[in-house]
């Protein structure tokens, strides 16, 4: 028997595990079987809270296929909250995720949610293709500007573009974009899920970034809508497009816990 937690950001869901005393092994099937929404608990991944000599912790994410994934920037802020929840208390999160360091704070603290931005990776290489984006925020991500993505079958047009010979191999997210100024519609197909989720945190900031490209640096804050709640990305535009100080800022709720009997 084996206690875990569920935590969602922005509708973003996760199975987490408490490993800071003592590592389980849990297999990638069975990661699998957890994530599944009709046979298992349901998330969009699983993650592991570890100790760490240099750091408050480290991020061990896992996709819903269970195969370890890159970067999640709503589980990372999930991972805040529930190390303060598991009692590691502090002013600032430094914490070790699969690509490097990264820093939070918990900005407001309510009944099951709190409100955490984090620090992302600095981001230098972005590629256009025919009016098109590609960039890495943590996990590489597609950014398609479209008008009306509320109509979009994203499950469908993302699916497409993620299986296309360019990136069937190593996969890549997909973000439909509507822009209106500083507010994005983003709306997100994710590898590892093989779905649209109700929020990406790197895929909004990829968003973002991709959104300020497109407008020439007039904004570098954005509130962005996704179909699972508002999230804020900010930060500073440099020369060359390099960016940094890339701020993630948005909700992490606590849902439930409950005992999985493995």
């Amino acid at each position: 028997m084996m206690q875990f937690y569920k935590y969602h950001g922005a509708g973003n869901d996760f199975i987490i595990f408490n490993f800071l005393e003592k590592e389980i092994d849990i297999s990638e099937e069975k990661r699998k079987q957890l994530c599944n929404r009709h046979t298992g608990i349901g998330a969009d991944g699983v993650m592991y809270l570890l100790p760490s000599k240099k750091y408050h912790f480290e991020m061990k994410y896992f996709n819903a296929d269970g195969k370890e994934g890159s970067m999640c920037g709503n589980g990372g802020r999930c991972m805040i909250s529930f190390a303060y929840d598991m009692g590691l208390i502090e002013d600032n999160y430094n914490f070790y995720a699969v690509d490097g360091e990264h820093s939070g704070h918990i900005l407001e603290i309510n009944d099951k949610e709190k409100i955490i931005e984090l620090q992302m990776a600095d981001v230098s290489d972005v590629k256009e293709i025919k009016g098109q984006m590609i960039l890495n925020t943590g996990s590489p991500h597609y950014v398609d500007f479209r008008d009306e993505i509320s109509q979009m079958n994203v499950y469908e047009e993302g699916k497409i573009i993620r299986n296309s010979v360019s990136f069937k191999k190593e996969g890549i997210n997909v973000n439909f974009v509507e822009i209106d100024g500083d507010r994005l519609k983003v709306r997100t197909y994710e590898r590892g899920v093989e779905n649209e989720t109700l929020a990406c945190g790197t895929g909004v900031t990829a968003a973002a970034i991709a959104a300020s490209i497109k407008q020439n640096g007039k904004f570098q804050n954005y509130v962005i809508q996704t179909l699972g709640g508002k999230l804020r990305v900010r930060f500073r535009f440099g020369n060359d497009r390099k960016f940094s100080q890339i701020f993630l800022t948005g909700p992490a709720s606590f849902v439930y816990t409950g005992v999985w009997e493995h």
